[in-house]
């Protein structure tokens, strides 16, 4: 059997970071991770091909040799896809789909042949099993989560690795929390489930017997979901790891108590970690009420934010507006919330309402769901019926992402940043093509870039200042020609207008 895993196509969009990509000549940040797992799950006896339409193109060979098309992805990758499924049907190829776009929006693709939803460990068996009698059903679907210490490692030797930024690794499931517009623990539930530190290590010595020396993304939703595994089993695993492998460091996603566990942040920098991801959403006391992050109440964030910098953890942060208790009061608070906490990399959308998180569902009561969401964070569209007039919604999130991301305030909030942070201690080895990006960057942006005076001031300065993260200035230089060019397109007359 030749089983073609093929990932569709991501348009560009804030995490893309395609326009940086080309200074290190990347083609895309992450591999599929699910894929890679998947292909782990099929019998190995099936050959296995992997196509990711980020890296290379679908081509007519890759559907003439398929028996099967395994099909991936998220909403955001929706019109990909349905290009995908037409392709292959009209080659006459099966097409087997999963993951968290079809799990939430079944009811969407009915030119799929098979659709394998939820836990792949759990429903793929079923297909297969199926398959090998002769009877496989449309659909197969499960209430069930998996016990990921049973999980099979990705099989890393399908994907093109150097074309890509990253590589990445699961460790757990499921989030504590219960916030009102998040599908996490619709698709993965609210215990967090873990793998064992010994699967973790194995699959970072696979990454590194095949020569992987950078960065990898754990891709948890909450990497601190359940502390006690975390603290006892995994961190001491990764650090006893890294005094006898090769630098890899890491980067995760966590809620905002991690900043409340100084002896939790030291443990993650130790093992690698450098970078987090939070959902901060809003500084607004009775916007985070209303969506139930309750874990954002009563605290000061900002504070927040600058002890785990000080920890030695780049913080990244996640924003929305669009709440119905919003005022046009949240776009200037957003604006000096940002700028004072020194997250460079602040990621704003307008709020969406994705498939089975209660946000959905009360919408839908209330008769103001307009259609799915598009999973894209720098369109400026909304899914949703808003509260606030629509125009204001629009103008006032125009003015965050144009002011944020304007030459002055960015390279000012890198400084406010580089203030704080403490350099972690592990390092990975620096590639050539890092090496070169510096040099593209001079001559992108302190030579051609409308930028230039300030990025020539960040560097300078950083020099003098922290000479030590002169790399990390350089790379964040470069994140914001990304947001800039990727926020370029919109104004307040093309953006968060829904889409019947």
């Amino acid at each position: 059997m030749n089983a073609l895993l093929i990932y569709p196509e991501f348009p560009e969009t804030f995490w893309s970071f395609t326009y940086a990509l080309k200074f290190i000549r990347k083609r895309a940040s992450l591999p599929p991770l699910g894929l890679l797992t998947l292909a782990s799950i099929l019998p190995p006896g099936w050959a296995k091909r992997l196509v990711d339409m980020n890296v290379r193109a679908l081509t007519a060979k890759d559907l003439e040799w398929a028996d099967y098309a395994f099909l991936g992805g998220m909403a955001l990758q929706r019109e990909s896809a349905r290009r995908v499924i037409t392709a292959c049907r009209e080659a006459g190829v099966k097409v087997v789909a999963g993951g968290p776009l079809f799990t939430s929006e079944p009811d969407q693709f009915d030119d799929v042949d098979h659709l394998v939803l939820n836990e792949a460990e759990l429903t793929v068996p079923l297909f297969l099993a199926d398959l090998e009698s002769g009877t496989p059903q449309r659909v197969y679907a499960t209430t069930e989560f998996a016990d990921l210490r049973t999980t099979p490692p990705p099989l890393w030797e399908l994907a093109d690795r150097g074309r890509y930024a990253e590589m990445c690794v699961q460790y757990s499931r499921g989030c504590p929390f219960n916030c009102e517009f998040c599908n996490v623990t619709t698709l993965f539930g609210h215990r967090p489930r873990t793998k064992g530190p010994d699967q973790i290590i194995g699959e970072l010595d696979s990454l590194a017997r095949l020569g992987w020396r950078g960065s990898v993304f754990f891709v948890d939703d909450n990497l601190i979901g359940n502390k006690v595994c975390l603290k006892t089993e995994l961190l001491p695993a990764l650090i006893a790891w890294q005094k006898h492998k090769p630098g890899m460091t890491f980067h995760t996603e966590a809620s905002i108590n991690l900043a409340d566990d100084g002896e939790l942040m030291a443990m993650m920098v130790e093992a690698g970690f450098n970078m987090v991801f939070i959902g901060i959403e809003t500084p607004d006391e009775v916007s985070l009420g209303e969506c139930s992050k309750h874990q954002n109440k009563s605290r000061n964030m900002i504070e927040d934010v600058k002890r785990m910098q000080k920890a030695g953890l780049q913080v990244q942060g996640g924003f929305i507006v669009g709440f119905d208790s919003d005022t046009p009061t949240i776009f200037q608070r957003q604006i000096d919330f940002i700028q004072q906490s020194g997250i460079v990399t602040a990621m704003v959308g307008l709020l969406q309402a994705p498939s089975g998180t209660r946000l959905h569902d009360r919408l839908r009561k209330e008769g103001r769901l307009l259609a799915p969401m598009s999973g894209d964070n720098t369109d400026g569209t909304t899914n949703i019926v808003p509260v606030m007039s629509l125009d204001v919604l629009r103008e006032g999130y125009v003015r965050i992402v144009r002011s944020i991301y304007a030459p002055g305030s960015y390279y000012q909030r890198v400084r406010t940043f580089l203030r704080e942070y403490t350099k972690p201690k592990v390092k990975a080895p620096i590639e050539l093509q890092y090496k070169l990006a510096l040099f593209r960057s001079i001559l992108r942006l302190g030579i051609i870039g409308k930028e230039r005076a300030e990025y020539w001031k960040l560097l300078l300065w950083t020099s003098f200042r922290h000479p030590r993260l002169l790399p990390t200035a350089v790379t964040l230089s470069i994140y914001g020609h990304h947001f800039r060019k990727i926020y370029e397109h919109l104004s307040p007359k093309n953006s968060a207008v829904p889409t019947r």
